[in-house]
């Protein structure tokens, strides 16, 4: 290990982190709530212990591929600690199990909250709060390659943070990897510009909209509001978030290439024509059961609210507009079902991904036709047009495989653990790992995690952060060998 390489790294990551809370403490200021002083004091703690790292760790050293992992993993649980000192100071949050469980939520854009009543705090918290969602929806990693020299290793700290299906995928930007940031946070934060104007329009308060878009764009799910986007009641709000809710779930790649009028590169990618048909079948089919079964008085409503919540779910955002356990069980198993899909590869989204299941389902298909059908044919599964190879297959079962076990013992853990029913078990694990929020039984959407003992809050917390590194980078820390020279 280069700790040298390592606390530099560390030292700018730091520095970033507190430079971002100026904005909340101009918030503050601008709110004149009794909030101010809590952020300065840790704007002012965070910076300064990036200074005092900088000095320790002055020389800058390349990262290797095991140092961008252990950063990696190491920087997102710092991070997420020293972020939660405004809520403590403040006494808003005063426990610190429970400040690093809304924090890591937070950063790894889950959305699961312990906050009983979120309106009670001030502005500036809130905005706090919300800014972890765009600072963690690209990846605050992302965020510091940019202020990286080139050479440090920032191509090794992206692949670190990155998903497999990112390296299934194969997608890139440009060569130079710190361009490529810099293009991937411009395409990011129009985004989050563009739905902010748009809820404005609409009439939405401005701090509101900010709020709602850091939330929406990095598919996270905090909002200011104790009744999430339902708080509102109007459907231009919910159409507005849905459509940006989509884009967040699209690999951010493609919206490069239409920046560059590449489109033939968007029409030809498997993962978004699977995204797109999975995304419209569970649409349909929820709001048509909604509206078969009377939920809703017409179909347009239906429409509107069964759109939403299979959104929120698949992009792993975790808003909501109704309470959905008092849906037909039909509409509830399709919900269900989605939280075991998320969205693209290299999007802000979590989950088990779209791509894993595209390649695992022309891998079977193959292979039965190779078995029963016609026994001299070749398995050849392609992606975007060019074959896969069969390391990338095997990834691919192994994390889908990885998941599923990982649900399952988690929620045996949190069965044994905190004596949840078998249902809330389960959904309080993959509402954690999937990077969901909102599950079902006493985690659903009505409910939060407050409840949840201080083991149980710690354990879901190294759920999310597995589910948001995406399995591997973040348990190879735990393999002996990872340690060995």
């Amino acid at each position: 290990m280069n700790l040298t390489a390592i606390g530099n790294v560390l030292s700018t990551l730091l520095l970033v982190t507190g430079g971002s809370m100026l904005l909340p403490v101009a918030c503050a200021l601008i709110y004149g709530e009794d909030d101010l002083l809590s952020l300065g004091i840790s704007c002012a703690i965070i910076v300064l212990l990036g200074l005092v790292l900088r000095g320790f760790f002055r020389r800058v050293d390349e990262l290797s591929f095991k140092d961008g992992l252990l950063m990696a993993t190491l920087g997102w649980v710092i991070i997420s600690a020293l972020s939660a000192l405004p809520f403590m100071i403040h006494g808003s949050i005063p426990s610190f199990t429970d400040g690093f469980f809304e924090m890591m939520s937070g950063y790894t854009t889950t959305g699961a909250t312990i906050l009983t009543d979120i309106e009670a705090l001030p502005h500036g918290l809130l905005f706090w709060r919300s800014q972890t969602h765009l600072l963690g929806g690209m990846g605050f990693l992302t965020l510091t390659i940019i202020f990286l020299p080139h050479g440090v290793g920032g191509v090794r700290l992206f692949r670190a943070e990155s998903s497999p299906g990112q390296i299934i995928t194969r997608d890139k930007f440009i060569a130079r990897n710190r361009d490529a940031m810099v293009w991937l946070w411009i395409i990011y934060l129009a985004l989050n510009l563009l739905q902010t104007l748009l809820l404005v329009l609409g009439d939405m308060d401005l701090f509101d909209a900010l709020c709602t878009a850091f939330g929406t764009v990095s598919t996270s799910g905090y909002s200011p509001k104790n009744a999430s986007i339902g708080h509102y009641d109007n459907a231009y709000f919910d159409w507005v978030t849905i459509c940006f809710m989509f884009l967040g779930g699209m690999t951010f790649v493609l919206f490069f290439q239409m920046v560059r009028g590449n489109f033939s590169e968007v029409k030809k990618n498997t993962e978004l024509r699977w995204y797109a048909s999975i995304f419209s079948i569970f649409c349909l089919a929820v709001s048509l059961d909604l509206w078969l079964r009377g939920t809703y008085p017409s179909f347009l409503e239906s429409l509107r609210y069964g759109t939403f919540q299979v959104a929120s779910l698949l992009t792993t955002t975790g808003f909501t507009t109704a309470d959905y356990e008092l849906w037909p069980q039909a509409a509830q198993m399709f919900l269900f079902a989605v939280c075991f899909i998320g969205a693209c590869a290299g999007s802000t989204t979590s989950g088990i991904k779209i791509v894993h299941y595209a390649i695992i389902w022309k891998y079977l298909y193959g292979s039965i036709k190779r078995i029963y059908i016609q026994p001299m044919s070749i398995v050849s599964v392609r992606l975007n047009g060019r074959p896969v190879e069969q390391s990338v297959i095997d990834l691919a079962v192994c994390y889908f495989i990885v998941n599923i076990l990982m649900v399952l013992v988690g929620g045996c853990i949190m069965t044994v653990s905190d004596e949840l029913d078998y249902l809330s078990a389960m959904s309080a694990v993959i509402a954690a790992l999937m990077n969901i929020g909102p599950g079902f039984g006493s985690v659903g959407p009505s409910e939060n995690y407050a409840f949840i003992s201080g083991f149980g809050k710690w354990f879901l917390s190294w759920n999310m952060l597995v589910g948001r590194l995406e399995m591997f980078s973040a348990l190879v820390v735990f393999f002996p060998a990872f340690w060995r020279k």
